[in-house]
């Protein structure tokens, strides 16, 4: 399935916001959308501020538009608010635990361990980076990778906020589902109920 491979700041400017798990970089010395009237004033319409936030949810977790849609469907169907679930559905994909747990720095850097057979649940390698982990599930990575220099600089980075519902045993480099996230566990501001109604009319 295709992924964005341009320019991930421009993207961040555009929605106005970091998004930690699509790149390191931040937008603090261009806080504007850009391009040549990125500065203008522009009065933004209801469906582009719905439009911003559903983005936010697809570029800060990496995942497709169709992905995005059936987590919707999903997350529509079960009980609680839809928005809410939809964000705790996003936050259990295993390539955004192994981000959250500290041993990659982006997300596409996660899901590249997955891919390559370098983390086991549970004792058993799974390479799908949609795979949902689940509370009481241990995450770990095969120690072949261990004194990966990208790992150790992910793992040894203080600025990288962990996720307070993993238990992370850096020494072990593995983390535990301690329990399920929830709407407020996203490291980007989001407006989950503008989500709901962007897709309101298109499901």
């Amino acid at each position: 399935m295709s992924r964005y491979t341009g320019p991930r700041v421009r993207v961040m400017r555009a929605l106005g916001c970091d998004l930690p798990g699509f790149s390191r970089k931040k937008i603090d010395r261009r806080p504007y959308p850009p391009g040549q009237h990125g500065q203008a004033r522009h009065k933004l319409s209801e469906y582009k501020l719905r439009l911003i936030e559903k983005q936010k949810l697809r570029f800060g977790y990496g995942v497709s538009e169709v992905q995005l849609r059936r987590l919707m469907v999903e997350a529509g169907r079960s009980q609680g608010a839809p928005g809410d679930k939809l964000v705790e559905l996003l936050e259990r994909r295993l390539d955004n635990v192994v981000f959250r747990a500290g041993f990659a720095r982006t997300i596409p850097a996660a899901r590249q361990l997955v891919c390559h057979g370098f983390v086991h649940v549970n004792g058993r390698r799974v390479d799908i980076a949609s795979f949902r982990v689940d509370q009481g599930h241990t995450i770990s990575l095969v120690p072949r990778v261990w004194k990966n220099p990208h790992v150790l600089s992910s793992v040894a980075d203080e600025t990288m906020e962990r996720a307070s519902w993993l238990n992370v045993d850096k020494a072990a480099f593995s983390a535990t589902v301690t329990a399920l996230p929830d709407a407020s566990s996203a490291l980007f501001p989001v407006d989950v109920q503008r989500v709901v109604e962007f897709y309101s009319l298109r499901l």
